[in-house]
């Protein structure tokens, strides 16, 4: 009869309509036992003063029984101990009992219980009942008080038990949302990554070429064919990256290192490219091939001698690029690509002491340039917070800035394991 619901958390002045009719039933099972028992009283014999006794306990305790649902361990107490002298008001005392069990914790509902318990036996042996000797009277006693607080404790905790669970329920569905919605925004994030990797270059080279188109009014037509020509090759390889960035988008997952393509291009014919655009880019590899090293390390490798030569090309047109690949096997390949600002002179090949200042160091050390953490602290653009973000992808690090002495260097350790 009385169920525990999500309502009962509300004040007492706020109930539903369910604690409406739950009070009401209560109310109506409790004002049918006094009427009964003063029925009894009535046809009975019973002295005056319990009639007296039947009729005004009876009458308070179904009364209390409104005010029970707020208070429960105060007024089912006053209620129990008007059962003592008022038998009219047992059944209200046993209602109060479980109500105290339904809605406060254990320690209080087995007091207001035990109370009710011991109210019941001095009322037995006030006011015997009866057809049977008082300890089988005790018995019953015992045995209907302990029922009562033993159900509404059994019954809180199933409500307890539900809420809980619903709550669990409510809890990972949000986390499912939230995991849902973390991976929409590193797919996004992947594809904004290899749209800039992709394209930026591509479309680099073909601004270089469309100005020198525009400014160079005196140009041969074969010097007029040849641009043409780059420009052709250049949006003919974009639109190709294009659709094999889409075509994965489609078909396949990143991966592991954030990476949507699967190819890996070689750095000669990136170099090559960027020669054909008018820019001196010096490569000195070592006779290392990205096509040797692991997928991850390569790819990453790629997009950061790519960008780099984009950023040389936007930031430092006409000067020399200088990239240097180094490393062994089972320790760290080491990528960086250099050029001096606009006015300046090139380097010297084997490092950046001197006119590029200090060099970057050894593995761990950045030489006084911006690691990739700082990356959004000097003012780098998105396509160098990619990079910082790919290389942590494939385990490694990046670092770039301006270096003592004028120019910019960008360089990458990356891991290369056996």
């Amino acid at each position: 009869m009385f169920v525990a619901s999500v309502e009962d958390v509300r004040p007492g002045w706020l109930r539903s309509r369910r604690d409406w009719a739950v009070g009401a039933g209560g109310f109506v099972l409790a004002l049918a036992g006094a009427v009964a028992v003063v029925w009894g009283d009535l046809t009975g014999g019973t002295p005056g003063w319990y009639l007296v006794a039947d009729v005004a306990g009876g009458a308070l305790a179904c009364a209390g029984l409104w005010l029970c649902r707020r208070w429960p361990v105060p007024v089912g107490l006053a209620i129990i101990a008007l059962s003592v002298p008022a038998a009219a008001a047992s059944v209200a005392a046993g209602i109060a009992a479980l109500i105290a069990a339904l809605y406060r914790r254990p320690p209080a509902a087995i007091a207001v219980g035990v109370a009710g318990v011991v109210a019941t036996l001095v009322r037995f042996a006030w006011r015997p009942p009866g057809v049977a000797p008082y300890p089988v009277w005790a018995l019953v006693g015992l045995l209907f008080g302990g029922a009562l607080t033993g159900w509404g404790m059994l019954a809180r905790t199933r409500r307890e038990l539900v809420l809980s669970l619903a709550e669990r329920a409510r809890r990972a569905e949000a986390d499912q949302r939230l995991r849902a919605e973390e991976a929409r925004r590193a797919e996004r994030v992947g594809i904004a990554r290899e749209m800039h990797d992709v394209l930026a270059h591509r479309l680099s080279l073909l601004a270089v070429h469309a100005g020198a188109l525009e400014f160079n009014a005196g140009a041969t037509p074969g010097e007029v064919a040849e641009a043409a020509g780059v420009i052709r090759s250049s949006a003919h390889l974009a639109l190709e990256e294009l659709r094999a960035v889409i075509s994965v988008l489609r078909d396949a997952p990143p991966s592991d290192d954030g990476s949507l393509t699967r190819d890996r291009p070689d750095l000669v014919p990136l170099v090559a490219e960027s020669r054909r655009a008018g820019m001196r880019v010096e490569l000195y590899d070592q006779g290392l091939r990205l096509a040797d090293l692991p997928d991850a390390t390569g790819r990453a490798a790629y997009r950061i001698v790519q960008e780099g030569l984009t950023n040389a090309r936007k930031h430092a047109p006409g000067q020399p690029v200088t990239v240097l690949l180094s490393g062994t096997a089972g320790a760290e390949l080491r990528v960086e690509v250099r050029n001096p600002s606009p006015g300046e002179t090139g380097t010297e090949p084997g490092g950046g002491v001197g006119r590029f200042g200090e060099d970057a160091g050894p593995a761990g050390e950045t030489g006084g340039l911006a690691s990739g953490a700082d990356l959004g602290l000097t003012g780098a653009g998105a396509g160098l917070a990619g990079l910082a973000e790919r290389a942590v992808l494939a385990g490694g690090r990046l670092a770039c800035g301006p270096v003592v002495g004028g120019g910019f260097r960008l360089v990458a350790w990356l891991p290369w394991p056996v």
